[in-house]
């Protein structure tokens, strides 16, 4: 009895702490979706492929969005000609580089100040990496879904710099919606190079409405896509809450002392971890927290890096962009960057 009611305690602690970020980055995530032009910021991207991967990671403070959000704008990106190194860099780092997620990060380690900082430089060393090895890959259509390529086959990027002004000005009185992605929707699939709506709400404005008729669409859009982004990521975190408090009640003492306290035993531990557990990366440092006593830093390090960057969530999402040999190149990069880094951590840093 004593267990369970130490259990429900911790359990009740994580989610009191985690739930304000949680509740702050959906709706900083749903406002940005659907008010920042990814085509206009594509179009601003550097192009060299180190200088890209580098500035992709880092745009995550324009894209406040967990790992749930991440995986669509990325794919909006592409869509919109971003270099490959960009959206690659954006996709692996977004979820952590961002100030909603290092604002949680400080509140839960704020008496370890050392990981904060790592995360930070290992996210992005490690996003910048995997996307300037990607970038040799100049063709995109092999690696990614049939949809995407078809896409990419009928509207190439360069099409639309070169689209005739006179038309579009055309097109836009006459009320017609420009078949470029609006922000908020993701590919149909087809010939046509049609979208649709993310979350199957339909965001594309029709310009014949009013001013004030559009602003309380988008309005109306933000609100519901933060309501389900919360319900979704809602459950994920409680799913995470309730596991991080099974472990730390149930789990043998000499268990969780053995795994932690080794210096490869505990980065390994941890890596699977954060694969299985799947929390959202606004609230994962609260879960983190819960093992500070027991495990080493550089493990600690390990989840916070890698579990934002490739977990079951994840991957199933990024499934929906890239094929299975693309997504298993990004997660054994991933893996084994992470691994090296904090392992070097663990024997010579801290």
């Amino acid at each position: 009895m004593n267990q369970l009611s130490n259990g429900f305690t911790l359990f009740l602690s994580l989610l009191v702490e985690a739930i304000p970020f949680l509740l702050l980055g959906v709706l900083l995530s749903s406002l940005l979706l659907f008010f920042v032009d990814e085509r206009k910021l594509a179009e601003k991207l550097p192009k060299n492929p180190l200088l890209g991967a580098f500035v992709g990671s880092l745009v995550g403070f324009l894209f406040p969005v967990c790992e749930c959000g991440n995986v669509p704008v990325a794919r909006r990106l592409i869509m919109q000609g971003a270099p490959t190194p960009v959206a690659i860099g954006f996709l692996l780092a977004a979820p952590t580089i961002n100030p909603i997620v290092i604002w949680a990060t400080w509140t839960a380690f704020r008496d370890q100040p050392e990981i904060v900082v790592l995360r930070v430089i290992l996210s992005l060393l490690i996003a910048t990496i995997i996307g300037f090895v990607f970038s040799f890959q100049k063709d995109l259509k092999p690696i990614v879904q049939p949809a995407l390529a078809r896409y990419l086959k009928y509207n190439p990027p360069q099409q639309f710099a070169r689209k005739d002004t006179s038309k579009e000005t055309s097109e836009k009185q006459q009320g017609v919606t420009s078949t470029l992605l609006q922000p908020g929707t993701y590919i149909l699939g087809g010939k046509s190079g049609g979208t649709i709506p993310m979350d199957s709400v339909n965001v594309g404005v029709n310009v014949a409405q009013s001013p004030k008729a559009i602003r309380a669409q988008k309005w109306q859009q933000v609100i519901d896509n933060t309501i389900q982004e919360f319900r979704e990521l809602g459950a994920v975190l409680i799913l995470g809450s309730a596991i991080a408090a099974a472990i730390q009640v149930l789990a043998p003492r000499s268990l969780i002392l053995s795994l932690g306290s080794g210096p490869i035993t505990s980065i390994v531990t941890m890596l699977i971890l954060a694969t299985v557990v799947s929390i959202c990366s606004t609230v994962d440092s609260f879960f983190a927290l819960s093992f500070a006593s027991t495990f080493t830093t550089g493990s600690l390090l390990a989840f916070l890096v890698f579990g934002p960057m490739i977990d079951l969530k994840g991957i199933g999402l990024m499934l929906s962009i890239f094929k299975p040999r693309a997504v298993f190149y990004l997660f054994a990069l991933a893996a084994q960057l992470t691994f090296l880094f904090t392992l070097y951590i663990n024997l010579h840093l801290l």
